[in-house]
């Protein structure tokens, strides 16, 4: 019996250490690889793959991750009036691409204990695990 992967977890509540001074006001997972930030291409891979459901555990200092894959009705209204229509379509593909969900680590206690945080996380609109 093949078992088909449903879920997948982004532990994205780290520190950033290793990338200082980059991430001292920006998340390490927002920091731009050509033309997007780094998570949007995991979670595009994610989705590319058949996963329904998304899990970011995220932590204190990591609101930019929600903010991103979230509707920005202000953002769309501006593009609209100036008919900038290509990227109009661009940012609301991201916002529907996929329901994800949130939990938070509320200490860094590393990636063990933030894949734990999710194990009782029910994605948004999916299956309980």
């Amino acid at each position: 019996m093949t078992t088909k992967v449903r879920k997948a977890v982004f532990p994205a509540a780290g520190l950033g250490t290793r990338f200082l001074p980059a991430t001292k006001a920006q998340p390490k997972e927002m920091l731009p690889l050509v033309d997007k930030p780094l998570i949007q291409y995991g979670v595009e891979e994610a989705v590319h793959s058949g996963i329904s459901n998304i899990i970011i555990v995220t932590g204190r200092g990591k609101s930019a991750i929600e903010d991103h894959f979230d509707v920005s009705f202000e953002l769309e209204h501006l593009l609209e009036s100036r008919g900038k229509k290509d990227q109009l379509k661009e940012m609301r593909d991201l916002s529907r691409l996929i329901d994800v969900s949130y939990v938070r680590q509320k200490e860094a206690l590393g990636l063990g204990h933030a894949v734990l945080r999710a194990e009782g996380c029910q994605a948004a609109g999916g299956e309980a695990p």
